[in-house]
This record gives structure tokens, C-alpha cells and sequence, in this order.
């Protein structure tokens, strides 16, 4: 049994004043691994004032230093590479391959920011104006359940490139995840307050992160209806809002796809992180001509795959995150059923032969509708909503007939044409022939997906503010 009880404030693991306790289930036996006390308010205060105070120095530091901090921590996350992934295995149920990418990918995300870093102009002259890019202070980096690591370590590392301190704030869902991705932080020596992490609820944690006078900045990825709530609860002290939210991701299927290259990626895209993942290529257009042969082909390859224990490296699909997560997900398969959509493979309760388990089977709907609940709303669960079109015009309407507009996916042989499409979708990545993204290029949503870009010289200028100095 794992016992989590301490919040990491101003270079040191200390006990949380709070006194709500969770307990940890694992999501592939249902049985509990330990428990979390989480942090209140209190330990929010402690930690901003800690940020605040190493905010002082640290905002003073040359490109130089944090270059250097920034190779540390890049060090020590790729020595803690194994335990971060075993942690999200453990914990959140992510299969062993992606896992290990993931656990990758954060010392990745310090490699990243030393790059943009070095080649990125601090100062620089405009006409008779001197511009500085200065840090835009405390920054509040609260990060989902569904990828712990990765969002924090890539907000962390754009965070410290650009000379501000940080009071991080994982889902208090992941406190397993949280505790060893810490520990691999503190490990890399920093100075006192540079970071500091706890886990508490968004009602006192997250509400004290938004409205404190001394947090500048707030880098939330998670819901659009959360995000709403951090937006309005900032607004009083105006501070600078970065917002990731939800996603309703379009794979758009041209008529000369190959699908023997583009259906393996397109059920990846849909059923990536067992499904939960704001930029899942949930729904599936293709030419209505096309239909059947899709629809054989991407049965064909569902049957494939793997569902069940995360930690077989050859498995596909493993467990939702939480009982409250399958049953979100069984919700919207029923509801699919129920509005008339056409199961192709997949359905309610859980894979053959496995009794227990937050497990879904990998669910395939056709003949779906632009008002069907699954053709509209984010299952975050595995999946896959096949709806046709008859001219590209329409193909673009079905796109974009979304309240989000997060990333879209278009598969095509023909390069000019797949980017006459991507030019008329509204998203703010549209991957082409690809399912894996290009993590310097700029990353975030437009419509209800989010406000500003991370990642690369984007994600560095979202913690800077330009002051210009003109002399006479």
C-alpha cells in the first residue's frame, strides 16, 4: 500500500495541512493500492509564497543559468525514464508501448526548451526601441490525469526557459504518477521554490491558484468547462491564460487514401492512451462511396487488437483510467446504440474473457449522424464514430460542425490535395498521412479547444511579456 501524504513546497516534501484522503484503485483490478491525503488551501498559499520569494532571483537569471537547469532536469527524468512509465502503468492502466514513449518524452521536453532557448533573442531592437522579453512571473501549471508527465515536464520546461517560477498542480487522480515524477524534479537540484507541486481538489487548490494576486500565469490542459472557470476566476487579477482543453478530433479520409497505410493510423489516432486523449480522432469521414470497403478494413484491424494487461508490452488497449471513466464511456456507447447509430465491431460491458477492470471494448459505430451525442460530445474512451460524405465541400462542414477544434487528421496520397483540405479545417494541428505530431511546432486549439500555443518558441513566448525601452 502506497501512502501519499506530503506536497513538495520551496525545495522540500513536506505534510499537507489537508485532511481528505482518496483512495488509489488500481485500474486494472479494481483493487486499492494505497491512499492520498491532498493539500487544501493553506498548502497553496505556502506554495505560490514560495514561488513568489524564488521568484525574485530566478527572474534575474541569465540565459546561461537556466540552460543549465534545464540539462539537469532533462538528466535526471531520463534516470527515473523506468519508473515514470511503470508509475502510469500501475496507476492509470497505459499500455506498456506508449508508456514508454511517454516516459521518453519528458526528458524530450527539457531537450526541446534548451534548443529554443539558445537559439531564441531575449533582447532585440525594434526601429529606435529596445525589446526586452522578460518572465511574466509565478506560473501556475496544472496538468490532466490522462498524460501527467508529459504535460507537466513540457509546461515546466517553457516555464524555467523563460525565468519563472511554478506551482504545479497535478490531477489529484494521479498521485502516484505525481510523487515519482517529483521525486525525478527535486533529484535534478534546483533552487528552493524554482517548482513546487501538490495535489488538492479545483474548488480550494485550483481556485486559490487562480485568483491569488502572486500567480502571474496559468498553463491549464483539461476540460473547456474547467477551463471557463479558471478564465473567469483569473480575470480579476488579469492574469495571462493558457488553455488545452477538449477536443473532438475529425479524421477526414480522401478518395485516393490508401487504406492498407492510413487505417492503422487512423484507429491509432482514435484509440490512442486507451482512448483518453483530447486529440483522439473520435469521428472518421469518408466518401460515401468508399463506406464499406472502410468500414471491412478498419474492422479487420480492430480485430487485431490487444486488449487487457498494460503491463504485455504486445497489448493494445488497457484500462480506463477510473470507475467513473468506464461508465462515461458505456454511457455514450449506449447512447450511440440508442440514437440509431450501427455498431461495426465493439459494444457495451467489458472485453471477452476479462471480469474485472475498468476495460471497454474498442468500439467501431457507423451510419452516424452530426446529432448523435457520439458525433458531438468527447467519449475520451476508445471509440469511433464513421460518418460519410459525398463532395469535399460537405467533408469540410462535418469537420468543422464542432463547438472544438483542437486537431484533425486528413489521409491522402495526393500531398496538394490533403493540404487544400487542411487549409479549410478548423483546428490548430492538422496532421497529414502522420498520427504522431512535430513537438517544436505550436500546439492548442481554436473555437472552445483552448487560448494560446505551447511547445517550441510558442510555448517559451506564452511565459514572456515584451517591455520596450525607448530612448530620445
Amino acid at each position: 500500500m502506497r501512502i501519499i501524504n506530503k506536497a513538495y513546497i520551496d525545495g522540500k516534501f513536506v505534510p499537507v495541512s489537508g485532511t481528505e484522503v482518496l483512495s488509489i484503485t488500481s485500474p486494472s483490478t479494481e483493487e486499492v493500492i494505497g491512499n492520498v491525503t491532498l493539500a487544501n488551501r493553506d498548502d497553496a498559499v505556502l506554495a505560490i509564497e514560495a514561488a513568489s520569494r524564488a521568484y525574485r532571483a530566478f527572474a534575474k537569471s541569465q540565459k546561461a543559468e537556466r540552460i543549465d537547469m534545464l540539462k539537469s532536469l532533462q538528466a535526471a527524468v531520463l534516470m527515473s525514464a523506468d519508473h515514470i512509465r511503470d508509475s502510469a502503468i500501475e496507476e492509470y492502466g497505459g499500455v506498456y508501448s506508449r508508456t514508454q514513449w511517454v516516459s521518453q518524452y519528458v526528458s524530450q521536453s527539457f531537450a526541446n526548451a534548451i534548443k529554443v532557448l539558445e537559439d531564441y533573442p531575449l533582447v532585440r531592437t525594434i526601429g529606435a526601441a529596445r525589446i526586452s522579453m522578460e518572465p511574466v512571473g509565478v506560473a501556475a501549471l496544472i496538468a490532466p490525469w490522462n498524460s501527467v508527465a508529459g504535460t507537466v515536464c513540457s509546461k515546466l520546461a517553457s516555464a524555467i526557459a523563460a525565468g519563472c517560477t511554478s506551482v504545479i498542480k497535478p490531477s489529484e487522480l494521479s498521485p502516484i504518477q505525481t510523487q515519482v515524477i517529483t521525486e525525478a524534479l527535486h533529484s535534478a537540484g534546483l533552487p528552493h521554490g524554482v517548482f513546487n507541486v501538490l495535489l488538492g481538489r479545483g474548488q480550494d487548490v485550483g481556485d486559490e491558484l487562480s485568483t491569488n494576486p502572486l500567480v502571474a500565469k496559468i498553463s491549464f490542459t483539461g476540460s473547456t468547462p474547467t477551463g471557463k472557470l479558471i478564465a473567469r476566476a483569473g480575470v480579476e487579477t488579469m492574469k495571462r491564460v493558457s488553455l488545452s482543453l477538449t477536443g473532438k478530433s475529425a479524421s477526414v479520409l480522401l478518395d485516393d487514401a490508401d487504406l492498407a497505410t492510413a487505417i492503422p493510423l487512423i484507429v491509432n489516432a482514435a484509440f490512442m492512451n486507451n482512448g483518453q486523449a483530447c486529440i483522439a480522432g473520435s469521428r472518421l469521414l469518408v466518401p460515401s462511396h468508399r463506406l464499406d470497403e472502410v468500414v471491412t478494413a478498419v474492422k479487420a484491424f480492430v480485430d487485431t487488437l490487444i486488449v487487457g494487461d498494460p503491463w504485455n508490452p504486445n497489448t493494445s488497449l488497457g484500462p480506463l483510467a477510473s470507475a467513473a471513466q468506464f461508465h462515461r464511456v458505456q454511457n455514450f456507447i449506449s447512447r450511440g446504440l440508442e440514437q440509431g447509430a450501427r455498431l461495426v465491431v465493439g459494444g457495451e460491458g467489458r472485453p471477452e474473457g476479462i471480469d474485472r477492470g475498468f476495460f471497454v471494448k474498442p468500439t467501431v459505430f457507423t451510419d452516424v449522424k452530426g446529432c448523435m451525442a457520439i458525433a458531438q460530445e468527447e467519449i475520451f474512451g476508445p471509440v469511433l464514430s464513421i460518418m460519410t460524405y459525398d463532395t469535399e465541400e460537405q467533408a469540410v462542414e462535418i469537420a468543422n460542425d464542432t463547438i472544438y477544434g483542437l486537431q484533425a487528421y486528413v489521409f491522402e496520397t495526393n500531398i496538394d490535395r490533403a493540404n487544400h483540405m487542411a487549409s479549410q479545417l478548423e483546428a490548430g494541428t492538422v496532421l497529414i498521412n502522420r498520427a504522431t505530431p512535430e513537438l517544436l511546432a505550436p500546439f492548442g486549439g481554436v473555437k472552445q479547444s483552448g487560448i494560446g500555443r505551447e511547445f517550441g518558441v510558442f510555448g517559451l513566448e506564452s511565459y514572456l511579456e515584451a517591455k520596450s525601452v525607448v530612448s530620445g
